[in-house]
């Protein structure tokens, strides 16, 4: 029995968003399959759930939800 492993690639990658200080952003990208694992970074550091950062997903949809936007953020 040979089972190959389909790569993960995504359908729709993120796009530069704007943002207001003090708001809330959202950062969606869309993967070839469906619940793959999403590991959100900011350069090398991997960001993890808190108050200011919500993630979630959905099907093949990752979600990065920013609180509390600050220039720092960008």
């Amino acid at each position: 029995l040979c089972v190959l492993a389909v790569p993960v690639l995504f359908k729709q990658a993120l796009e530069n968003t704007a943002m207001e200080e003090g708001k809330s952003v959202s950062l969606r990208c869309e993967l070839t399959k469906a619940d793959a694992t999403v590991v959100w970074k900011k350069g090398e550091a991997t960001l993890q759930a808190s108050a200011k950062y919500e993630m979630k997903q959905k099907g093949t949809v990752a979600e990065l939800v920013i609180h509390n936007a600050e220039p720092e953020d960008a």
